[in-house]
């Protein structure tokens, strides 16, 4: 898609924004990779250039292996993760939607955080695969602050365990194995259904169930946005696809710039 046709797709999908009033957002790694965060699966992404990278993010794994645990908690501890990472154009363009009224619920894949830093109303957000912002026992569901359990990491724990049962700890992020919430499961559902548009960013939508918000909200009659830097498995769906930079094209459609 060219120029002119990103621009033009973007100007068809603010049309479609004006024309809402109760908009549900499902937002996907892309949105964050302007912020210095690779995605997953892209050309560039975490698992294509890495496959074993995979491993980790697997329950089954990380529960079996002490050494994973101390690779993970390491890293987390050292700051090298994610560091010096900010909200980009994206995340604040979904702020203003949120401020002009129509933003009913903001659903995203990401475990950053950068959407509540953004300014994002935490009430409103569905962190569907959880959050790296908080530490969780796999065994009693303890939770709290990560940097808890980091500053015992620094001291030299290097594979901690819960204060209250000696239970696994690990960041309250679903990982391949684990069971999604049921409560963010119905929330989805329902923002799907009573939204007149979905707005999909930033996502390849081959993700289920959450990518199911899609074609759900279609069938209920909800109108289609789809804003993502490559096509996704549900184009087809999609009053409007843009294919652009989120960040540059994101607030064209939202009506922040």
């Amino acid at each position: 898609m060219g120029s002119e046709g990103v621009l033009e797709a973007a100007g068809e999908a603010a049309r479609l924004v004006d024309a809402s009033s109760r908009i549900a957002v499902l937002t996907g790694a892309g949105i964050s990779t302007d912020s210095g965060i690779p995605d997953f699966r892209g050309p560039d992404g975490i698992w294509t250039r890495n496959p074993e990278a995979e491993k980790a993010s697997d329950i089954r794994y990380y529960v079996s292996d002490p050494e994973i645990r101390r690779q993970r908690w390491a890293l987390r501890a050292s700051g090298e993760l994610w560091p010096d990472v900010a909200p980009n154009a994206g995340h604040r363009a979904l702020v203003h939607l949120e401020q002009r009224g129509v933003l009913d619920t903001l659903v995203t894949q990401n475990v950053d955080g950068l959407h509540q830093a953004a300014g994002s109303d935490p009430d409103r957000i569905v962190e569907i695969h959880g959050t790296t912002r908080r530490a969780m026992c796999l065994d009693c569901e303890w939770r709290d602050d990560i940097e808890v359990v980091l500053e015992r990491v620094r001291a030299g724990d290097a594979d901690p365990r819960c204060g209250l049962c000696g239970g696994l700890l690990k960041s309250a992020t679903v990982s391949f194995g684990q069971s999604l919430f049921p409560g963010d499961i119905e929330r989805i559902e329902q923002a799907a259904v009573s939204c007149d548009l979905v707005l999909a960013v930033g996502t390849s939508l081959s993700v289920y169930p959450v990518a199911a918000m899609v074609p759900l909200a279609a069938r209920h009659g909800a109108g289609v946005v789809i804003v993502n830097g490559e096509p996704t498995a549900m184009d087809d769906l999609a009053d409007v696809v843009v294919v652009g930079s989120i960040s540059e094209v994101l607030g064209i459609v939202v009506g922040s710039g």
